[in-house]
């Protein structure tokens, strides 16, 4: 059967999510997600870091593609508040960009040109979520849409083809449960627990950046080393040696002070406690199709293992982004990873099939 999202004949759409960490890139060609890229970006080192990594990308006005974004980088402190940051965010997308054939995603408002963005800022910030449980709900009806990155996790249910979420700025959902802060790779340890248990004994952490949940991964060995894109805490090896001798320091130890097991064990505790944040949220947020057991967990970014965790202890079946959306099976891994960029892509060759096909 054909896609809704089938598109041939039709521009190239790209769609970038533009964050404080990380811009996401996803290509639609026909209506189908062709690649996927995410690269690193410090945005709290100043705009220019996002500049450079666009150019990195290659050309950026190809003639007969369209450009789609969303964002959340109008958080980062290089910005003097959100509202600033949605604008100058927005100046760079029309300095690289241009205004022609570049739409902006604006959440519930949908998608608008640039001069249109400029006063729709509360609606565009930090919805890039809301493509991703939008999409969701167009292909799979009902369900939990979890999307775990390397900071933040996004939890959203869906029902009847329409996100049901209550909360839509970012303290909103902090309030609901739709957004939990914590990530796969970037997040401190000290904001996952107070205490660990060290040879039996419940330990208070040093409260300092010594390590971070891709130590965990990397111990435990459910992290991709490409999804690790910073350097490690103490900027030293990426190893399991070097995961292991920061996790120490947590705990006012080096890591001869313990056997391997003693630490592997450790791990498991911080990962245990942040599946119980994550679970926390995820419980409150799926009340809304509580009546709908079968409906599933779908599952993005990179921390899907923790995801498919949750899934089995909130007992639903759990179904992966990348194999829910229409993408080549070569870019469906990608694709997850960049769950809005590839969202936003997809949704602009709807709204943009939709226009083309008005008499």
């Amino acid at each position: 059967m054909k896609s809704r999202f089938a598109n041939e004949g039709k521009p190239l759409v790209t769609g970038w999510d533009l964050g404080g960490a990380h811009l996401k890139q996803a290509k639609c060609l026909n209506g189908e997600i062709v690649s996927a890229t995410i690269m690193k970006t410090p945005l709290w080192l100043g705009v220019d870091q996002l500049r450079q990594a666009l150019r990195e990308m290659g050309p950026l006005r190809v003639a007969g593609s369209v450009n789609v974004f969303t964002m959340t980088g109008e958080l980062s402190d290089t910005f003097a508040s959100r509202d600033a940051g949605i604008a100058g965010l927005i100046d760079l997308i029309e300095a690289e960009f241009g205004s022609k054939d570049t739409l902006i995603y604006a959440g519930r408002a949908g998608f608008c040109d640039v001069s249109t963005a400029r006063g729709l800022g509360r609606d565009i910030a930090s919805a890039n979520w809301h493509a991703s449980a939008s999409l969701s709900a167009k292909l799979k009806d009902t369900g939990l849409f979890i999307d775990m990155g390397s900071t933040t996790t996004d939890i959203l249910a869906f029902k009847a083809g329409q996100v049901a979420n209550e909360g839509y700025s970012d303290a909103e959902r902090l309030l609901t449960g739709e957004l939990v802060y914590t990530g796969s790779a970037r997040s401190a340890l000290i904001g996952i627990a107070a205490l660990v248990p060290v040879q039996g004994r419940l330990t208070p952490l040093m409260n300092e950046y010594f390590a971070n949940t891709a130590d965990l991964g990397r111990i435990l060995g459910t992290l991709d080393e490409a999804d690790d894109k910073y350097p490690a805490a103490d900027r030293q090896a990426k190893s399991v040696a070097g995961s292991i001798a920061r996790l120490a320091r947590m705990v006012g130890r080096d890591s001869a002070d313990l056997e391997i097991d003693e630490w592997i064990d450790i791990t498991r505790w911080f990962s245990e406690h942040q599946l119980r944040m994550i679970h926390d949220g995820a419980f409150r947020v799926a009340r809304g199709i509580a009546a709908d057991r079968l409906a599933p967990v779908v599952g993005a970014g990179i921390g899907r293992p923790q995801i498919k965790r949750l899934a089995a202890r909130l007992e639903r079946p759990y179904l992966d982004f990348g194999s829910l959306i229409p993408a080549t099976d070569a870019a469906r891994d990608d694709a997850s990873k960049a769950a809005p960029a590839a969202a936003v892509a997809l949704l602009g060759s709807l709204h943009l099939g939709q226009l083309f096909d008005q008499p």
